[in-house]
């Protein structure tokens, strides 16, 4: 995944939180067990996955429906089109909230699927302000293991991790960078960039 120097990159998550109606969590509900027994879970149903000796294509759709089922793709939604989201209207926040989901959940499903012959195991849990950093270890056939963490949180109500690091990589600022390039190479037309994140991942 590269990273694209883009001059939203580093804009604040204050304004992108007024314009989609999100709002910090006002306590710290969830606890460290409750973290790591949320990617325990997400962790344990990869690793099912992995080993369950489908064919990939079946693994694939396997990985986009666990990635939709415990990450909170409204905020990273949110996130990813920045100070853009002030001037969006609703209906095109809805929309490109919908098109995300499906965008975020099939590319990263595609990178769980790095992981066929493998697995990843969760070796520690520590807090973060008003989060969660779950730690876990891919080992892969041929490959040197590598770090992947899980950013955790029940802003949303329920437990789900926000973010992504993959070898260091942040997933949220990957995308944030990738989704305002396209915005910008489509002259800030939010209605193209969301016909176009439906197809793209």
């Amino acid at each position: 995944m590269r990273i694209f120097t883009r001059r939203h990159a580093f804009q604040s998550f204050g304004a992108m939180a007024l314009a989609f109606g999100l709002a910090p969590s006002a306590s710290f509900a969830l606890s460290e067990g409750e973290a790591k027994a949320l990617v325990d879970k997400l962790v344990g149903e990869i690793n099912k996955v992995i080993g369950s000796g489908k064919s990939e294509t079946a693994m694939y759709r396997d990985f986009e429906r666990i990635f939709s089922r415990y990450s909170d793709t409204s905020y990273m939604a949110a996130y990813t089109l920045g100070n853009d989201g002030r001037r969006a209207t609703n209906a095109q926040k809805k929309a490109y909230s919908n098109a995300f989901e499906t965008y975020v959940a099939r590319k990263y499903g595609g990178r769980f699927r790095e992981f066929i012959g493998g697995r990843l195991e969760v070796t520690g849990v520590k807090a973060v302000k008003k989060w969660f950093e779950v730690s876990a270890v891919a080992y892969l056939k041929g490959q040197a293991p590598f770090e992947v963490t899980f950013l955790v949180s029940d802003r949303s109500g329920v437990h789900k991790f926000f973010n992504l690091y993959i070898e260091g990589i942040n997933m949220l600022l990957t995308e944030r960078t990738e989704i305002g390039s396209m915005l910008d190479k489509r002259r800030g037309d939010i209605d193209a960039l969301i016909s176009d994140i439906k197809t793209a991942g």
